[in-house]
């Protein structure tokens, strides 16, 4: 069989799928959509039996893509940093920008609901349950425009 190699090479352990998924507590269909969309490195190398064989070092990879998903990164953006890290180059800066557009976003997204609270404070604030000037085509004066 092409690219068969043995589970263990002195370069370096290679893991099945299942094993890859214990350690890094991924389901296994996690894993094939995180290679299928170019996450994780094309895996080219299978055992005798046929099962993919990952590089240890996948593990601190999907550790990455956790982590920077936590960090509230789409895939799109976790793919770019990648690539970058994949091109030889520390990716930090493309990193730092994305935070940089997180927080930037998070506050923008803080203010607007500080708008909103201040704007439902004022209408609580004059409520009245059974205004006098109730019509039978206002759902809730209270609301009214």
């Amino acid at each position: 069989m092409v690219g068969s190699i043995p589970a263990q090479q002195s370069t370096g352990q290679r893991l099945k799928i299942g094993e890859v998924a214990t350690a890094s507590h991924l389901p296994v269909k996690t894993i094939r959509y995180y290679e299928e969309i170019g996450l994780l490195v094309p895996t080219v190398l299978r055992s005798e039996a046929g099962y993919r064989l990952f590089e240890a070092t996948v593990l601190n990879r999907l550790a990455f893509i956790k982590r920077s998903q936590a960090l509230g990164l789409s895939l799109t953006e976790i793919k770019t940093i990648l690539a970058v890290h994949d091109e030889g180059a520390l990716p930090c800066g493309e990193v730092k920008q994305h935070l940089q557009e997180k927080v930037d976003a998070i506050n923008r997204q803080i203010e607007s609901l500080l708008t909103l609270r201040s704007e439902l404070q004022g209408l609580l604030s004059g409520w009245q349950d059974q205004p006098d000037s109730a019509s039978q085509s206002t759902i809730c004066p209270n609301l009214h425009v």
